[in-house]
């Protein structure tokens, strides 16, 4: 799984706006229903936070939520902390680098965004999502976004047309297609409902889907 370190860190945000076509709305749909179903003084966890832009804009709907940033990454968590003081959030959020399993805060949400399908279909990917359940009270909700198996077979190719579209060079079209290839795990909505209900999700409720991404709502 990558860690996003140094460069990578630093120009993430600038890139995934045309790596991931959608990427505002997937966010923007996620908040929404946040703000629909949490109370005012809700805390969530944010499992693989990044630089923080989703907090920073999820702070910014609601005073008094509070938040875990959670990411393997220190190099993007060093950024996201900056961020957190510029827009003086810093004491409504706590940073955590390293394993979910060492957190020890139950939240009423949590969003994995674009997270889970860098992690392998051995073991792992359910480890990640026990670890996410474990950190829910009863009846809270998962976000979960990722890029899944392609439904038809153009789909591949329409995404790096749009990815094009947005910005993307030749170069970064030939590295995402490689990515896509070798460097991804994707899952079909079968594996991906059957995943969610050995870790003891809900049934996925699907709330996003541009090519080959979609985002689905679980409850614990």
């Amino acid at each position: 799984m990558p860690t996003f370190n140094h460069e990578e860190a630093n120009h993430y945000d600038e890139r995934i706006l045309r790596l991931v076509p959608g990427y505002e709305l997937l966010h923007q749909a996620t908040a929404a229903q946040l703000a629909t179903t949490l109370s005012d003084d809700a805390c969530i966890l944010v499992v693989g936070a990044g630089t923080g832009k989703e907090i920073i804009e999820l702070a910014a709907l609601k005073p008094d939520w509070q938040f875990i940033a959670q990411d393997i990454s220190q190099d993007m968590l060093d950024i996201a902390e900056q961020q957190f003081g510029q827009h003086n959030i810093s004491d409504r959020v706590t940073v955590h680098c390293g394993d979910i399993n060492d957190i020890d805060t139950q939240c009423d949400a949590a969003l994995c965004l674009l997270v889970m399908h860098f992690v392998e279909d051995n073991g792992d990917k359910k480890t990640l999502l026990k670890a996410i359940h474990s950190k829910l009270k009863k009846s809270s909700n998962l976000y979960i976004a990722d890029l899944m198996r392609p439904e038809t077979a153009f789909e591949r190719e329409s995404q790096l047309q749009l990815c094009t579209q947005l910005g993307l060079t030749e170069v970064g079209v030939e590295r995402m297609r490689h990515n896509l290839e070798h460097e991804f795990y994707p899952l079909d909505r079968i594996r991906f409902a059957e995943l969610m209900n050995e870790t003891r999700f809900s049934t996925p409720k699907q709330y996003f889907k541009v090519l080959g991404f979609a985002g689905y709502v679980v409850g614990s």
